[in-house]
């Protein structure tokens, strides 16, 4: 277990090398000469397809993040499963869960149509969760670009790498301390918990734990609310059976991106037991105080989200000769 812990510690330290010297080289409207009308075409297809599927922001959002934590911000979350090679999207936490793979191919398509191996995969990821964020009410942020394409998935990086909606605070933060992340950024990332859905198995256990988690320091009305919340999602999702049955992540305004999380985690209303933890785990009181300051101030969450989200976009990103720039999203290049 300690030697587990101190290779951890090791891969950690290596991917914050890597990204401080990968990183430099990604730069804004860095397709600005080679193909001008890149974001232009991811950010009309992705208007389309959340005009049809306003659910598809959370998807495309949760797509970079998954793909961010496994390997680095490589499109390798992409990659279909072929002989000797287990595809990420197999993976416990991806499995049956990530979507909006047809939407990045549509993109793909396009953009071969206009600039033939230019924009890669990493690249529209990263464009189309900013896009995502911004046509649901977010803040839009310019992003760096010049990612290359990873030429692997890592099937058991996905499974080791990806923080389980149960997860503790104490392993949030140390998952995110591995891909150099700090506190403060899984805090406002968190916040991406303001839009989309989860499936019942993975908050039943939020529901129906015997430690009563909603600790002192609150009014009988808060706990009313609180003991009233659990019994809507008790209804939803029982003790056994319909795994598949879903439930807002922020029952308040799903599909509108905003600061309503924070308000929900203060209320104990957070739908996955991995958000309650950043309040009832919390022991020094330094992220309920960053809670709160975005719970009341949404403008102040807008822009510390699209900080964060750039310092995650950078996460040991393939750029110059490293990776290559895939015509396909779904395999490498032949």
């Amino acid at each position: 277990m300690e030697l587990l812990k101190l290779l951890l510690i090791l891969i950690a330290v290596l991917s914050n090398i890597h990204t401080m010297k990968s990183s430099e080289f990604l730069v804004h409207e860095y397709y600005k000469e080679k193909c001008p009308l890149a974001e232009e075409i991811v950010r009309h297809n992705m208007e389309v397809a959340i005009f049809k599927d306003p659910r598809l922001a959370a998807s495309l959002l949760r797509l970079h993040f998954h793909d961010c934590f496994v390997m680095g911000c490589d499109a390798s979350v992409l990659l279909d499963s072929v002989e000797g090679m287990t595809s990420e999207k197999q993976a416990g936490p991806n499995l049956n869960s990530l979507r909006g793979f047809e939407v990045i191919d549509k993109i793909k398509y396009l953009l071969e149509e206009e600039c033939p191996l230019t924009v890669s995969c990493a690249d529209i990821l990263a464009m189309a969760a900013r896009d995502a964020v911004e046509l649901r009410g977010g803040l839009r942020w310019d992003v760096w670009l010049g990612r290359k394409d990873s030429l692997e998935s890592s099937f058991s990086g996905a499974n080791l790498f990806i923080p389980a909606p149960n997860s503790s605070l104490h392993t949030l933060i140390n998952n995110f301390k591995q891909q150099g992340l700090d506190v403060e950024d899984l805090v406002v990332l968190s916040g991406s918990h303001t839009i989309g859905r989860a499936r019942c198995v993975s908050f039943r256990q939020r529901i129906y734990e015997t430690k009563q988690e909603y600790h002192y320091g609150y009014d009988y009305d808060h706990y009313k609310r609180y003991t009233t919340f659990r019994r809507i999602l008790g209804s939803i999702c029982p003790v056994k059976g319909r795994d598949n049955k879903f439930a807002p992540l922020d029952f308040q305004t799903p599909k509108r991106f905003d600061n309503h999380y924070f308000i929900n985690i203060l209320e104990g209303k957070g739908l996955l037991g991995s958000d309650n933890v950043l309040i009832s785990q919390d022991m020094d009181g330094k992220i309920r105080e960053q809670v709160w300051s975005y719970a009341s101030n949404e403008k102040l969450f807008f822009t510390s989200f699209a900080k964060s989200m750039i310092k995650m976009g950078n996460i040991n990103v393939l750029t110059g000769d490293a990776g290559e720039i895939r015509r396909n999203c779904r395999f490498v290049n032949t």
